[in-house]
């Protein structure tokens, strides 16, 4: 699948492109990571034995700035799927009119198999493996699956440590305690409330009562269910891995929070019932947040759909092709490359303060976060009411347009 997924988004991108009208040549460059790094990891285990993992950074792009993308942990890892990523990664910068390009990364390991120790030793030999690839100025790892803000502030330790002096700006996702932003952890969440309480709007769907389900309810999921709840919606469902909730009179998101933090699951929430996720696909409600794993709707399952609104507020988590669906029965698609943006804004504006050493509020960055969230739905909208497209093409349209725009400005050396 993960090999399908990146076709489709180059797909994506051509289409883009012959849209605007770029010579199938301008997006050739799209179509082809810049760089694909592949590392042993050996680590020595606590018992004394060795055991080798495979290290991956796949650099996209990076004609608008560094390369930027997560890190994860994920025994089977999908070469072509951080492709995917590191492809949707730059799109996503360029959407947000952020000076980044896009990357993404993955150790071959199951984090839930290695002690606190052993995750330390596997972060600090995959930075040490990494160190020619990776920079301030080169390409800023951050936080994805597995991973958390303790393992950057060992990636960043181990990078500063190797070049003698720190040097804050080469991770975000950090600790505010070494050079981390305030409201990093939220961001993705509070932009998928930003966007989503813009989307109600201009369907004339009232924000005070709309029904809400998520599929996915971790770090994203939780805090997007959060503020939309803040906000008046009413979330009726949630899942995760194990299984599945659901409230037909509206979830106590503050209690499922607690809940999840002391069980590490939705399953079990007291007063709910169990359900699965297509009975959660099958709901009849205003928005879901679409909040899991990669290809969580699918051609396969999209006609099962009822919601008015999908939010892919994880990344990939709409096929191309389910989109294209979904659009023709009236459904908005909400894409990840506008909608999921606000953790790497976030993370802008912690480099940005790193790279200055001066930092701002959470009511700050906040506002700021707001404020381009905003601006780049605006500009999306403003494309797919222009040429008559659904949100996700006109998301292609601007980002392809701009990282196009920033190749020809530079050219080709030599």
């Amino acid at each position: 699948m993960g090999h399908d997924y990146f076709k489709e988004v180059v797909k994506d991108i051509k289409r883009a492109a012959k849209i605007i009208g770029l010579p199938i040549d301008h997006v050739a460059r799209l179509a082809h990571p810049r760089a694909e790094i592949r590392v042993a990891v050996p680590l020595v285990r606590d018992n004394g034995s060795i055991e080798v993992f495979t290290g991956y950074r796949v650099q996209h792009h990076n004609a608008r700035g560094p390369f930027k993308g997560g890190i994860r942990l994920d025994p089977d890892v999908k070469p072509d799927m951080l492709k995917a990523i590191a492809a949707i990664m730059s799109l996503k910068c360029a959407t947000m009119d952020i000076p980044w390009g896009g990357s993404h990364g993955a150790i071959s390991c199951d984090p839930d198999k290695l002690s606190r120790g052993e995750l330390e030793r596997v972060a600090r030999r995959y930075t040490y493996m990494l160190l020619p690839f990776i920079g301030p100025k080169k390409d800023i790892p951050a936080p994805d699956r597995g991973t958390d803000a303790q393992f950057m502030s060992w990636i960043m330790d181990t990078f500063s440590t190797m070049h003698g002096h720190t040097i804050t700006g080469v991770v975000t996702g950090k600790p505010v305690e070494v050079g981390g932003t305030r409201g990093r952890k939220d961001a993705t969440g509070r932009g998928v409330m930003f966007i989503t309480r813009r989307a109600l709007e201009d369907a004339n769907i009232p924000l005070q009562g709309s029904t809400v389900t998520c599929i996915g309810f971790g770090n994203v999921g939780s805090f997007a269910a959060h503020h939309l709840a803040r906000k008046g919606c009413k979330v009726l469902a949630a899942s995760d891995r194990h299984g599945g909730i659901h409230d037909p009179s509206g979830l106590d998101i503050h209690a499922l929070r607690e809940w999840v933090e002391e069980k590490g699951t939705v399953k079990g929430f007291p007063g709910a019932e169990p359900v699965t996720d297509d009975d959660i696909l099958a709901m009849d409600i205003d928005v879901l947040v679409s909040a899991a794993r990669e290809l969580t709707v699918t051609s396969k399952n999209q006609a099962k759909v009822n919601a008015r609104i999908i939010v892919e507020a994880a990344n990939a988590s709409v096929t191309s092709k389910a989109a294209s669906a979904l659009h023709e029965r009236g459904i908005i698609v909400l894409p990840d490359i506008l909608v999921s943006a606000g953790g790497v804004t976030a993370s802008y504006f912690e480099w940005v303060q790193d790279t200055s050493s001066f930092f701002w509020s959470e009511h700050e960055i906040a506002v700021r976060l707001r404020d381009l969230m905003l601006q780049a739905y605006d500009d999306v909208n403003a494309i797919a009411r222009e040429r008559d497209l659904d949100l996700r093409t006109a998301a292609y349209v601007l980002s392809v347009g701009r990282l196009v725009e920033a190749q020809m400005r530079r050219g080709v050396w030599p």
